[in-house]
């Protein structure tokens, strides 16, 4: 999940891949340069000198070459590459982001990540190697501390505001996987590695960019910096809490005098229009999906919800994406979604809402039964009557382990009643 509230601060001018490609294919398509295929360790390079770093696995699949962002175990599939003479365009599967780069050699790359934003875009230098395939060297020796298990975390912004988290991780010798959950989501994928008394973790998925350090003494972690995007850093400390929890808290509510009842009619990414009034919703369980194409728990429910559909559908449930994008362009918003369509296979309706995510009243024109909504994903679960029975921001995704599996398992559990009343 994410709250709409982050600021995203973005350096350097916009560039776009379109002319750029353009340029290139009207020149026609030289002999490619091959690039090795295996494990590459890659780089973004901050605005101060600080890297985020992260692995990619570099394959040939049916005559074309693919990338994999590796975030142990995820290994995220971008095969929207395009490679002419020395350049190479990849698009990232889902999200408005994407790579435009020179191969050096064959074992060496560089050029930009771009991802686009409701304003300016965000762009970073990057650079990636088979020379160190490695995520983060063990500079410091074999691990001298163990960070598994779950932890309490307190982050403090530049602005010295803080904020809550807890750290979910599983170390093996010095390997380290697990999560970050915050009141507002989690940080999908984390992995890295502790030598000495130090750890490193990272992620990249295409809108995450993060790398967090810190020191490890017995049951507390200090000296922490969590370094995000070009310009973004926080510190960090973190105590070994098995109890640890995150507030509860309702973000999102039916507004004093609702009865639950919704009303609305938005269009699908083809255009049609698809109302909660329709046929096919009445006398069904339908869920409510309050998302994004710029939203990485977002990516990871609208698997979950996927897959569920699928499974569900003919026991009465049904499901309907209402996307909250970063600009009123339909176009622009629809190809966006379209990504998330085509990448889990969605069946459902994803519907286009006419407002932005960072319009202040964006849930007055499109739920205004409702309280503000902060946190996408936010759900909506309706009963048989259309009645709002639940709304939750609870989702966590696969990489936060058993906050995973409770969720899933509260989630079908609720489902499954509604449809036996």
């Amino acid at each position: 999940m994410i709250t709409i509230d982050q600021k995203l601060i973005t350096h350097m001018y916009k560039k776009t891949l379109a002319i750029g490609l353009f340029a290139l294919l009207s020149v026609g398509a030289s002999a490619q340069t091959s690039l090795q295929h295996g494990a590459w360790r890659a780089a973004l390079l901050r605005n101060d000198g600080n890297k985020i770093i992260f692995n990619l696995d570099i394959q040939q699949q049916k005559g074309k070459t693919v990338f994999y962002i590796v975030n142990e175990p995820e290994k995220m599939l971008a095969d929207d590459v395009t490679i002419v003479a020395d350049s190479v365009f990849i698009n990232m599967p889902v999200f408005e982001s994407a790579f435009r780069l020179k191969i050096i050699s064959k074992d060496s790359l560089s050029g930009t990540w771009i991802r686009k934003t409701t304003s300016k875009d965000i762009v970073m230098p990057f650079t990636a190697t088979t020379k160190e395939a490695y995520r983060f060297p063990a500079v410091h020796g074999d691990a001298t501390e163990n960070v598994n298990g779950k932890w309490k975390i307190d982050f403090t912004r530049s602005n010295n505001s803080e904020r809550e988290a807890i750290g979910q991780f599983v170390q093996k010798g010095n390997q380290v996987t697990g999560s970050i959950l915050t009141p507002s989501g989690d940080y999908r994928y984390l992995s890295g590695i502790v030598t000495g008394d130090s750890l490193q973790i990272s992620t990249f998925d295409g809108i995450h960019a993060m790398v967090f350090t810190g020191k490890i003494n017995k049951g507390s972690i200090t000296n922490g910096n969590l370094y995000s995007g070009p310009v973004s850093k926080e510190v960090w400390t973190a105590k070994k809490d098995e109890q640890a929890a995150l507030s509860a808290e309702q973000v999102t509510r039916l507004k004093d005098g609702e009865d639950g009842s919704l009303n609305f009619s938005f269009p699908d990414i083809d255009g049609k229009q698809v109302s909660i009034k329709d046929k096919r919703f009445k006398n069904k369980v339908v869920i409510i999906q309050l998302m994004g194409s710029w939203c990485p728990n977002c990516m990871d429910e609208t698997a979950f919800l996927s897959e569920y559909y699928d499974k569900n559908n003919k026991k009465g449930v049904e499901v309907i994406g209402l996307a909250y994008e970063y600009t009123t362009d339909f176009k622009r918003s629809a190809a966006s979604v379209r990504k998330f369509q085509k990448r889990f296979n969605v069946n459902y309706p994803l519907l286009i809402t006419p407002t932005t995510v960072s319009d202040s009243l964006h849930t007055e024109k499109t739920l205004p039964q409702l309280t503000a909504i902060k946190v996408f994903p936010t759900t909506l679960i309706l009963d048989k009557n259309g009645k709002v029975t639940e709304i939750t921001t609870d989702f966590y995704g696969p990489g936060t382990g058993d906050y995973y599996t409770r969720y899933k398992e509260a989630f079908e559990k609720k489902i499954n009643e509604l449809l036996e009343k």
